[in-house]
């Protein structure tokens, strides 16, 4: 599954996108689909655009889930993830327990710090949860919550353009 010089990596938001992940990590592989039982997604993460990012938020409730993609992510790299998703500046990293179809396994996520209620995602990071969604086969029910999720345009449309040349 992971070699000794990786990490397991559980992305749950953009992050699931493996193109987005791999341009930004190039050491990124995905290794499995999973979940974190007792949490449910939401984009209440405050971004520095002021829009919504997601987070893994703990809700308590036993049959909620977050559905997301484990990475195996070389340990060189760490601090370069890091960067990326925001730790200590919004984000902080922590170990959270998967379940997967093979069983279960312990991975770095990332938890928002900085969270506001009633924020909304930029139409382009919705893309990117969605469409991670869709390439790991999460199941249909929570690709279908995640597509239906409110999102607005970016005003830096520049930002938008760059984010879905990704897909070209």
């Amino acid at each position: 599954m992971l070699t000794t010089d990786e990490f397991a990596y559980f992305a749950y938001g953009s992050n699931m996108s493996a193109r987005r992940l791999v341009a930004r990590v190039p050491s990124a592989r995905v290794v499995a689909s999973g979940f974190v039982s007792g949490c449910r997604l939401a984009f209440d993460k405050v971004s520095m655009g002021g829009s919504g990012k997601c987070d893994c938020e703990n809700s308590g409730v036993a049959g909620d889930r977050v559905y997301g993609v484990i990475f195996g992510v070389a340990l060189r790299d760490h601090p370069v993830l890091d960067r990326f998703e925001g730790a200590g500046a919004g984000y902080e990293s922590k170990t959270v327990q998967i379940e997967t179809a093979a069983g279960g396994l312990a991975a770095l996520t990332y938890i928002a710090t900085s969270k506001r209620l009633g924020l909304t995602p930029y139409h382009w990071y919705k893309q990117h949860v969605f469409i991670g969604a869709r390439e790991a086969g999460l199941p249909a029910s929570y690709i279908r919550a995640v597509e239906a999720v409110a999102s607005v345009d970016d005003p830096q449309h520049s930002r938008a353009e760059k984010e879905a040349r990704l897909y070209d």
